[in-house]
């Protein structure tokens, strides 16, 4: 535990230190530590972690996305592009997060620091339509071509499709001994 505890306030003195006028606030929920930072400074602010051989931040585990459309915390902006970074040296996990606004979900892309940053932001930009400026391939990976809008947005009307259960209609009924 006292490992954990060094890095956390290392982590918290580095950013504070050298990003504080780009860090907006720092959140403790339930012993995960996020940093809410100014969109503009994504890639100074990982650049920076990636390069600091102390804290180490070579492992850029996953990114997803917040649709906060129709939440009242939706005023600091609809979109949240969630950077969720391992320490491997220190097994420490931490967050990065950046609020974007509906009318220009953009974000600089993390593709020349983290090669990880490929796929994943592919992800979120074809389910979230959250573009990454500066991405290698910015081309859909899960949805067909052909799908208009984005599914994992909350505007993004519902459907259904009723599933039809015919290849063996005709075969008599199993019997059960």
């Amino acid at each position: 535990m006292e490992q954990v505890t060094n890095i956390d306030s290392k982590l918290r003195e580095f950013i504070n230190d050298q990003f504080g006028d780009d860090l907006l606030r720092i959140e403790d929920f339930r012993g995960d530590i996020s940093y809410h930072i100014k969109p503009a400074a994504l890639v100074e602010i990982c650049q920076a972690l990636f390069d600091d051989e102390t804290i180490d931040a070579k492992y850029l585990a996953d990114i997803t996305s917040v649709d906060w459309y129709g939440h009242e915390d939706a005023s600091a902006g609809r979109f949240e592009v969630i950077y969720n970074f391992y320490l491997l040296l220190h097994n420490y996990r931490f967050f990065i997060k950046v609020r974007l606004e509906e009318s220009d979900p953009k974000i600089a892309s993390l593709t020349p620091i983290y090669a990880t940053a490929n796929w994943l932001e592919r992800e979120v930009y074809d389910l979230m339509g959250i573009e990454f400026e500066g991405h290698p391939d910015l081309t859909k990976i899960l949805t067909p071509d052909d799908l208009e809008g984005f599914p994992l947005r909350r505007d993004f009307p519902l459907t259904y499709e009723v599933p039809h259960f015919s290849f063996n209609k005709d075969d008599p009924p199993e019997v059960i001994k």
